[in-house]
């Protein structure tokens, strides 16, 4: 049983779980105005402020590095806590972290959209807010590792073992990928070049995927859905299994995106080969935590947060199905650069990672804010059939866009010209690209439901809360 004496830091995880919901709203929206841009062109305004180019980065770090890293941080806190039965190691080290990293949220906020950009996928960030990112980091791991070295168990639950991972993997390649020559305090440049700055950017690209959107996840995912379910986790040693094959075959799996490249082709073998290797891992994890849901049948039949951990099970599969099949050579030269890669990504951004957050903001704000239920069961409902009727258009809508692109790319006639033209291809997808943004409209109207009924719930009045064992 839990030492009755132990106090946990809530607090803060709360301040990172408000900032979490905030900024997946944010960057959401975002994400549909860009959709808009694509079918109206005419919402650019010719405006070098909020035309596509300066706006898609300011959604892709937001929905990471707002939404994803600050659940990420608040849950690893929490989860540490109450897997080692121990205070944090250090309070007002929590509060640098977060006030930080809200501060480097900040400066992407205005940097951004002014056009100061790296250029990188992913890591766009002058140099400057990446010394922040790096500072804040560094704290945050500091944190993480005394809160275990705190613990008043011998065992590292599992979800410890994710956390951990994606903490130490992702300082090292973001170190790495972003080490530049400061030209001015808003310009540097690459120390890599060429192949080799594809190569470095692409393990980085990858393996933030890999470990912020993935390993993060899913460690956050072996702490709630048991929890949630009201069940152990199906198969202990199977999540361990999992983690190590993650962690042995993700972090060389990202030279997948370079094939047809001037990258080395035993380079692209290597990424083609990890990348099918990880469907063991993955799929087993999935496994693993979908038979922990059906363990408790009776309740996942009415437990709408249940239902959206399944889902999330379920495009994981679809996501990490979809990877390796872009690794194959003949499906690559069909898909690469189509709309079907923005379909691949987004049924695992809002599929697996946007349905683990919602489900884990549904279950764990009511017992952060001390409530016994949530405000409306009818409300998250309405939102769990819009999240997957909006996932459903946008991915499918972008796979019927990317496969029929791809193929009007390559056609060619018997003297070697091509059959379409590039204004065909376009106009080809262009209804395809209106369901894109329909699919994405109906995502953040299930979010805005998702806010009003959690506001609701923290504002009624509390109840008495029994102390839970860990």
């Amino acid at each position: 049983m839990e030492n009755e004496t132990t106090v946990y830091s809530t607090k803060v995880v709360k301040y990172f779980v408000v900032a979490s919901v905030a900024w997946s709203i944010i960057g959401m929206i975002v994400g549909v105005i860009l959709a808009a841009q694509l079918y109206w062109p005419v919402l650019n305004f010719d405006s070098e402020y909020f035309q596509f180019g300066r706006l898609r980065p300011l959604h892709t770090s937001g929905v990471i590095y707002g939404f994803v890293v600050n659940i990420l941080m608040g849950a690893s806190l929490y989860i540490a806590q109450r897997t080692g039965q121990c205070g944090l190691f250090n309070k007002s080290l929590a509060w640098m972290v977060f006030w930080g990293w809200q501060l480097v949220l900040l400066l992407a906020l205005l940097s951004l959209p002014l056009g100061y950009t790296t250029s990188k996928e992913y890591a766009e960030l002058e140099w400057p807010i990446d010394l922040l990112i790096v500072l804040v980091w560094v704290l945050y791991a500091i944190l993480f590792f005394g809160t275990i070295a705190k613990r008043k168990v011998n065992h590292i639950f599992v979800a410890n073992w994710f956390f951990a991972a994606f903490i130490i993997v992702i300082a090292l390649i973001f170190v790495i990928n972003n080490l530049a020559l400061p030209a001015s305090l808003t310009k540097s440049y690459s120390v890599f070049a060429g192949a080799q700055d594809a190569i470095v950017q692409w393990w980085w690209g990858h393996n933030a995927v890999g470990f912020l959107l993935t390993a993060g996840v899913i460690g956050m995912n072996y702490y709630f859905i048991p929890k949630v379910s009201e069940r152990p986790i199906y198969s202990y040693r199977l999540s361990v299994i999992h983690f190590w094959g993650l962690v042995g075959f993700y972090t060389w799996a990202g030279t997948h995106h370079l094939i047809y490249s001037s990258v080395p082709i035993w380079v692209q073998n290597i990424g083609i080969v990890m990348s099918l290797i990880l469907w063991l891992p993955s799929w087993g994890g999935a496994f693993n935590s979908a038979m922990t849901l059906l363990q408790n049948k009776q309740k996942l039949k009415n437990d709408y947060i249940m239902m959206f951990f399944f889902s999330a099970i379920l495009y994981y599969c679809l996501a990490t199905f979809e990877g390796p099949l872009l690794a194959i050579r003949w499906f690559n030269m069909m898909a690469h650069n189509t709309e079907w890669i923005i379909g691949h990504v987004h049924s695992g951004a809002l599929g697996w990672v946007g349905m683990s957050g919602i489900a884990t903001f549904y279950y764990f704000i009511p017992k952060l804010w001390g409530k016994d239920k949530l405000w409306s069961t009818r409300l998250i409902k309405w939102h769990f059939w819009l999240a997957h009727a909006g996932v459903a258009i946008y991915a499918i809508a972008l796979w019927v866009a990317g496969i029929g692109e791809g193929y009007m790319w390559l056609a060619q006639n018997e003297n070697g010209e091509l059959i379409y033209s590039f204004v065909e291809a376009m106009n080809f997808k262009a209804p395809w690209l209106f369901l894109r943004f329909f699919g994405g409209a109906l995502f953040v109207l299930g979010l805005f439901l998702m806010v009003f009924n959690l506001y609701k719930t923290v504002t009624k009045p509390k109840f008495v809360l029994k102390r839970e064992a860990s």
